[in-house]
């Protein structure tokens, strides 16, 4: 999500950012996908420098943006970013339930997490 937030700040397209990166367009997508894996270090670093953002913030999610961003205005360190539509659809939900419907979602989702470790390990 970062190499995302990174690259559209910098107003470049997939495409223009994996020329100047020289890997693939898919690549990019692939880094950009919630799924995805993250690059080597060397070429977050050259994304970095590439798109202005600060190496740690795009490796880590920490600290300032940008170089001229102050930390405050950073979200917090264990700020989550949403970027799938059903998550920020359920997130919305629970954020607006009552206390006994959150006690319910919840506990419906850990519900459904002990069943999938189960059959993972089967």
């Amino acid at each position: 999500m970062r190499i995302r937030i990174a690259r559209q700040r910098a107003r470049l397209s997939q495409e223009m950012l994996a020329t100047q990166l020289g890997v693939t367009r898919g690549a990019v997508a692939n880094w950009e996908s919630a799924v995805g894996v993250m690059p080597a270090t060397a070429r977050l670093e050259r994304l970095a420098c590439v798109t202005g953002v600060r190496f740690e913030w795009l490796a880590t999610g920490r600290g300032p943006l940008a170089y001229d961003e102050s930390p405050a205005a950073e979200p917090p360190i264990d700020a989550e970013l949403v970027d799938d539509p059903l998550e920020r659809r359920l997130l919305l939900a629970y954020r607006t339930a009552g206390r006994e419907t959150r006690r319910m979602l919840l506990g419906l989702a850990e519900a459904q997490l002990a069943t999938a470790r189960v059959r993972r390990s089967s």
